[in-house]
């Protein structure tokens, strides 16, 4: 199983940067989209489609905002659509799709960037997603839980720890529960096979910030400890450039 992780910024803005023919050079067979800001009939699914994927999607209700997709090779045995949260899945947050015996969890986590209150709810959807992944692991072991989690883990993974310490996305709480996630049980598969600086998956728009590689780690492919010694291969891929952040790539032997 190849997978891959990848915030669009809007998934007709990457189609126009060239998302489909990269779509037709195979980069893997799953492939989970955040932030697509498209309703169903505005997703481009028949040029989907004819480069190979089926296409899953879970809007938000707000037009233009957030939204995830799931573009898929593989049949699923099952897709669910959202957690079960009204806010959350009025924001179209969470996507599963099981395959298997390996369950696959998209999502995109919120910002806190937009003020006080969206933080405050970025602590509240945290605690609510965390309960969410602690329940299905129960039924569901076997965990791919992927997606753009607005959260760098460590110092290593922020291209300046010291001056964006206050800053949402690498607050001490947000950390801590990135602690507790892998605590639990869950395993950061790039950071598995990797384990170098300046390694980043999301780029502010402003200054340069890509062209001189001053970015975030903020997009993540975990797993479950059941899958670790199926793991084959996990990279970042900074030369695709449909978005401000970059594809995850991570394939397991199952």
């Amino acid at each position: 199983m190849r997978i891959i992780t990848y915030n669009v910024n809007g998934i007709r803005a990457a189609v126009k940067k060239g998302f489909i023919d990269w779509l037709k050079t195979d980069p893997a067979d799953i492939i989970c989209l955040q932030e697509i800001k498209a309703n169903q009939e505005d997703v481009p699914i028949a040029d989907v489609l004819a480069a190979g994927y089926e296409v899953f999607s879970f809007s938000a209700q707000k037009k233009g905002y957030s939204g995830v997709a799931v573009l898929t090779k593989l049949a699923p045995d099952y897709v669910g659509y959202g957690n079960g949260i009204m806010q959350s899945d009025a924001e179209g947050r969470v996507l599963r799709l099981d395959f298997g015996d390996v369950t696959v969890v998209n999502a995109y986590f919120p910002s806190g960037t937009s003020g006080d209150d969206r933080q405050t709810y970025k602590y509240q959807w945290l605690d609510e997603f965390f309960e969410y992944i602690t329940e299905l692991k129960k039924t569901r072991p076997k965990l791919i839980v992927c997606g753009d989690y607005n959260i760098c883990h460590k110092a290593i993974d922020i291209h300046d720890p010291v001056r964006n310490k206050n800053y949402t996305g690498f607050l001490p709480e947000e950390r801590a529960w990135m602690d507790k996630l892998f605590e639990s049980g869950f395993v950061d598969t790039f950071r598995h096979f990797n384990t170098n600086p300046h390694q980043y998956t999301w780029w502010s728009q402003f200054a340069g910030a890509r062209a001189n590689n001053k970015g975030w780690r903020i997009d993540y492919l975990n797993v479950t400890e059941t899958l670790k010694d199926t793991l084959k291969h996990a990279e970042i891929m900074p030369d695709v450039k449909h978005s401000d952040h970059c594809p995850v790539f991570l394939e397991l032997g199952v």
